[in-house]
């Protein structure tokens, strides 16, 4: 339908208006109240939207000169606060009367979409980036404008017309006068929506998340026009034309850092996927004033333009690598929360997990760089051992631990390689110090036949070998847990005195621990110690009942039953208390001390502090 009012500058002119295409007005509410997290976005789209009409110029002035740009060709963003408006302009391909009513007025009709399937037999280096698309993004201006008007005037015509509508299921078409081709774009303002226009405000947003398209934005701020946009998109380059110090001042400002970068990941993917992706393994861990967040914060961008760090690219055991990842083959009118569903997005993050990966084995091979970023983010890491069965074998051959035996750090392969003749298990022990990890009564017997143990002391080794109990073939065992048969091991040196007779002893310590412990037993893995505690052969070891109890979880973590108490039957002490055993003497009360003494020496206080200390001067005045 079509009606005729008079024009506010001069005689009537004929105004047509138009209802929306089917179901614009359920979209319009959607768009405006669910589609997108962020009242900004719309800034986002709008901007898109003008730059991807600039470059579909550039590209139809290849071939048609009537079309060319002008020099100083740019977006113009221009708020108005005391007419409550907001411009976007821009001297774009512009649209006809047809295309307004096509691309504005019908759901989700991309102009931009049209002009791709053109572009069929276009070579690929003279196609244009299109970022927008007129539809969903140019709908999210009714978020915060009561009324939008687009004026526009096509490239290669000196007719212009203006869109306008309020919103509400309808729309009007009127003649319009522009001097130049392109587009101008005049949101008035909703009054809760006063926020954008505040030129600071306006720029904040710009440079979140159009910071590096290729079209110069600018913003009018108290009268004069200012560059709001850097331009510059580093990942798109070739890596020959980026020096070192580009990439590493890029790094700085997308990992918020003051480092150099241990590592620079910069592909191009094409084929099934096109993405660019420029990623940094940072050289140090970042100082993070509060517990860190644990989702991977790598930049999500669509044809140069910010989507979401919140993307969940790469698994949060890679975490600590930042950078960008920049497709061609999403919308940019997605939101995050329709990402996750996104099948696009899954063999993205697929491909770069991949690829991160990848570089970290190259990088493994010069072990003394490798032993600096695995001090920064080998706990971090380690995670993946626990969460992610997929990758779990890739991750094994990326660990680095401390030895019993090396020095320095060495992997669960170079272990393996070193393993005696008729050694089984790969032997690990797990605690908060590394340095008393080997001081440990834990490690005795161990050492004292040859036998290496890998010393594990970040948080996250009580939990992992549960998920990953084997590594080619071989078991991954912790020494603490009781059950390791040493006798097919010939001790280096000789072990001394014969052993002392246990026979009365260990009934009697049975009977008196019966709360405390669930076995007593003669250890072959002391030498120097006279007892130690061990786990039970199934179910959690020593450090992970240890977490279980600082959780509330009581003796035992609440799982795998009291622990072994294991004796040196060549210790002075031992020897001592079976002679008393064996005369008959009550041992209860040296029983309680020496499980008090397995409980400090494994770094853990004793039961009762007060008791201990009690016995421990008592046994002192008797000399």
């Amino acid at each position: 339908m079509s009606e005729t009012r008079a024009s506010d500058t001069g005689p009537a002119e004929a105004v047509e208006r138009h209802s929306f295409g089917a179901e614009v007005g359920r979209l319009l509410d959607l768009v405006v109240h669910a589609l997108y997290s962020e009242r900004e976005i719309f800034l986002r789209e709008l901007v898109a939207n003008a730059a991807d009409a600039v470059d579909r110029r550039r590209f139809g002035a290849l071939t048609d000169s009537a079309l060319a740009l002008p020099a100083d060709a740019k977006v113009r963003i221009v708020p108005d606060k005391a007419a409550r408006t907001l411009t976007l302009s821009d001297p774009g391909i512009g649209m006809g009367k047809d295309e307004l009513a096509q691309n504005l007025g019908t759901i989700a009709r991309s102009g931009t979409r049209a002009f791709s399937q053109s572009l069929a037999d276009a070579k690929p280096e003279e196609r244009p980036s299109l970022i927008g698309q007129f539809g969903v993004g140019f709908y999210s201006a009714f978020m915060v404008a009561d009324r939008v008007e687009v004026t526009s005037r096509k490239a290669g015509t000196d007719e212009a017309w203006t869109w306008a509508s309020e919103g509400q299921g309808d729309y009007t078409l009127a003649p319009a006068t522009r001097p130049e081709p392109g587009t101008d774009i005049v949101l008035h303002m909703k009054a809760d929506a006063e926020e954008y226009l505040e030129p600071l405000r306006l720029e904040t947003i710009v440079r979140k998340w159009a910071d590096h398209i290729t079209v110069p934005v600018t913003l009018v701020r108290d009268g004069e026009e200012v560059p709001s946009t850097r331009g510059t998109a580093l990942w798109r380059k070739p890596k020959s034309e980026v020096s070192e110090e580009e990439y590493t001042e890029f790094y700085r400002q997308v990992a918020h850092a003051f480092d150099k970068p241990w590592a620079t990941l910069h592909w191009r993917a094409e084929g099934q996927l096109d993405f660019t992706a420029l990623l940094f393994v940072p050289g140090m861990k970042p100082f993070m004033a509060v517990e860190e967040e644990r989702e991977s914060k790598v930049r999500l961008h669509v044809r140069r333009m910010f989507i979401t760090d919140e993307a969940g690219l790469l698994p949060s055991w890679l975490r600590f690598v930042q950078g960008v990842v920049d497709t061609e083959d999403l919308p940019l009118n997605v939101s995050r929360e329709m990402l996750q569903a996104t099948p696009v997005l899954a063999r993205i993050r697929r491909a770069v997990t991949a690829k991160v990966i990848s570089e970290l084995k190259t990088r493994a091979k010069d072990a003394e760089s490798y032993a600096t970023f695995w001090q920064a983010f080998g706990p971090v890491l380690k995670e993946g051992l626990w969460e992610d069965a997929e990758h779990r074998q890739d991750i094994a051959g990326l660990l680095r631990f401390r030895s019993s035996i090396e020095e320095g750090w060495t992997s669960l392969a170079d272990y393996v390689a070193r393993m005696k003749p008729n050694q089984e298990a790969i032997y690990i022990l797990v605690g908060d110090d590394v340095e008393a990890l080997k001081r440990s009564a834990q490690i005795e017997g161990f050492s004292a036949r040859g036998l290496e143990v890998l010393l594990l002391s970040d948080h996250v080794d009580a939990f992992w070998p549960e998920r990953m109990d084997t590594f080619e073939g071989k078991p991954i065992r912790s020494i603490t847990q009781g059950g390791d048969d040493l006798s097919a091991f010939e001790p280096a040196v000789a072990e001394g005195d014969a052993p002392a007779d246990l026979a009365d002893l260990l009934p009697k310590l049975k009977e008196a621990l019966k709360d405390d412990v669930s076995d007593v037993k003669a250890s072959q893995r002391l030498v120097d110690s006279a007892v130690l505690l061990s786990a039970p052969a199934f179910g959690p070891d020593l450090q992970m009942q240890r977490l279980l109890r600082r959780a509330g979880r009581g003796a035992g973590g609440g799982m795998g039953g009291q622990p072994v108490l294991e004796l040196n039957p060549r210790h002075p002490l031992i020897r001592r208390i079976a002679e008393r055993a064996a005369a008959g003497e009550d041992v209860g009360e040296a029983g309680q001390t020496l499980v008090d003494l397995a409980h400090v020496q494994g770094g853990d206080p004793p039961r009762d502090p007060v008791a201990f200390a009690r016995r421990v001067a008592a046994a002192l005045a008797q000399g």
